[in-house]
Parts: C-alpha cells; sequence; structure tokens
C-alpha cells in the first residue's frame, strides 16, 4: 500500500536535509517542501505558535518503520509529527514510478 507522510520542520535548512536523505536512501520516492505554514499548538503546557515548512512524502507502507526511525533521527524536535496516510487511489503510472523508485 501507498501512503503519503506528513511531518514538519522548523526551517528550509531542516526540511532539504531531511528529504534528500529520505530521497537518497530510497525511503522516499519524493518528498515535496511547502514552506509558510504556521502552527499553533500546545507544548509544556503552553500556547505556542511557530513558522513550520510541511514536509509531503511519498513512499510505501512497508518502508514506514525505517523511514519513521531516520526522521526521528535526524530530526531536532523533541517530539516530531510524523503522520501516515494510506493512499486509497492515484494514477496507476504514478504508483509504479513510486514502487520502481524506492529500493
Amino acid at each position: 500500500m501507498y501512503q503519503l507522510i506528513l511531518t514538519t520542520c522548523p526551517d528550509k535548512a531542516v526540511a532539504t536535509m531531511i528529504a534528500e536523505h529520505l530521497v537518497n536512501e530510497k525511503l522516499a520516492a519524493c518528498v515535496n517542501l511547502i514552506p509558510g505554514l504556521t502552527s499553533i499548538y500546545s507544548w509544556e503546557g503552553e500556547l505556542r505558535k511557530g513558522t513550520e515548512i510541511q514536509l509531503l512524502i511519498k513512499t510505501e507502507e512497508r518502508l514506514f518503520t525505517q523511514l519513521n526511525n531516520e526522521i526521528n533521527r535526524l530530526h531536532p524536535y523533541e517530539v516530531v509529527e510524523i503522520i501516515a496516510l494510506n493512499i486509497q487511489q492515484g494514477d496507476e503510472n504514478y504508483l509504479n514510478w513510486i514502487s520502481n523508485t524506492l529500493k
């Protein structure tokens, strides 16, 4: 099954480093970086607000554990947002490209 993994990063340097690592290691076929995200969240009992970069990571479910471990290893946050969404449908050619790109 194909997955779209969501995570956020504090800045472009961290986002680019994680994205390039995941693609180079063939854990992700593609990673989109979306800048300008504003996050409002509760942390240690306080309301916080910050600017982040959203990563959209295209992969397969079988690689989730390894991908999750790599993001956590490389990421500066104490608690990293890593959410997997199963892709129910997609263009056959695009989905085949994902499979052929991964390890």
